[in-house]
């Protein structure tokens, strides 16, 4: 295994960094995986441990190698073929091990959560991050006292498998939601008309599966993500939808996955339509625009799934008393 590793190092630095191929090389991403070949994953994982382990010539206890999710081994990556961005991470790595203080309850809770992963997979389930936090408070309440560990560690898994969460059995939680000039249709399920709903609009699925499986057809002209549900609840009492030909969506504050993936579809599926983002003019308004549309570092391996074009500055706009009437004159200009 040793030599492999060698080889295949000394394979990446012949390819000049400046080259395409060279970047493409430096590029790491979470693959999508059946849940086969996630379960197959973990026993591969589990046997090298366990190889390293009774090793009879140097016996010891393994580290964890996980793609680092650092700012320095951050870039941000632009398609050939469209204009869509997104933040990706290098083959930078950090290591989990059992032999440092601190990070030894961080390396046991990776194992953990592989563990559970493995059985809800074999089960053929999925469940939510707040689902996995009960299981393992009551599994393995001291490595488990608060969902900020269980939601490090689903990324540390990430990192080690290289696949996405989808793939491990974990289902966003989502809170978004959208209304308008759409019409959803799930293969041998009824059609949702996004135009007749109540102003809540249609709540967003956290199973990005069937999210993938949805055929969208719409005669919008415009996508308008709006940060704050109250807007977005009053836009949809007031039917802009019937005035202005457009699509209304929100995450109701910061985007949560499954409102950035059935947003990037619809970005796919509609190229030529344009996206406006109603949020407010300060730091945390932009931070959300930028989540949007380059992802997050947290979530680097996985951001290409989520990005969404919105390079044209005509596009982005805050939200602010007139915000409606620019798209206005926007429809007018054109």
């Amino acid at each position: 295994r040793k030599c492999g590793a060698v080889r295949m190092a000394q394979a990446e630095a012949d390819v000049p960094a400046t080259s395409l191929f060279g970047a493409d090389r430096r590029l790491c991403s979470a693959d999508v995986l059946s849940p086969l070949e996630v379960r197959a994953r973990i026993e591969v994982a589990v046997l090298n441990f366990l190889a390293t382990l009774s090793s009879p010539s140097s016996p010891a206890i393994p580290v964890l190698p996980l793609i680092s999710r650092k700012s320095t081994n951050c870039s941000l990556r632009s398609g050939l073929l469209s204009d869509v961005s997104s933040v990706y991470l290098s083959y930078a790595f950090c290591k989990r091990s059992l032999m440092r203080e601190n990070d030894a309850k961080a390396f046991v809770r990776v194992w953990k959560v592989m563990e559970m992963c493995y059985k809800i997979l074999g089960e053929g389930k999925l469940v939510t991050q707040r689902e996995l936090f009960y299981k393992l408070l009551s599994d393995s309440p001291k490595y488990f006292s608060c969902q900020r560990h269980v939601n490090q560690t689903i990324q540390d898994v990430v990192s080690l498998l290289r696949c996405t969460r989808q793939s491990l059995g974990i289902m966003a939680s989502s809170r978004g939601a959208l209304i308008g000039r759409l019409v959803l249709h799930e293969p041998e399920e009824e059609h949702i008309d996004c135009s007749i709903l109540g102003p809540s609009g249609h709540a967003i699925t956290g199973d990005l599966n069937q999210l993938s499986r949805l055929n969208l057809s719409s005669d919008a002209r415009y996508l308008i993500l709006v940060e704050k549900d109250a807007i977005f609840q009053r836009l949809a009492e007031d039917r802009l939808y019937n005035q202005l030909p457009c699509i209304l969506i929100t995450a109701k504050g910061y985007p949560d996955i499954a409102t950035r993936f059935i947003l990037h579809r619809l970005s796919q599926t509609f190229p030529n339509m344009p996206i406006f983002a109603l949020v407010d003019w300060n730091p945390a308004g932009l931070s959300i625009l930028c989540t949007y549309k380059y992802g997050s570092i947290s979530m680097g391996l996985e951001s290409y799934r989520y990005g969404i074009p919105l390079d044209d500055q005509s596009m982005i706009k805050p939200i602010f008393q007139n915000g409606i009437n620019e798209i206005l004159q926007f429809q007018l200009a054109m």
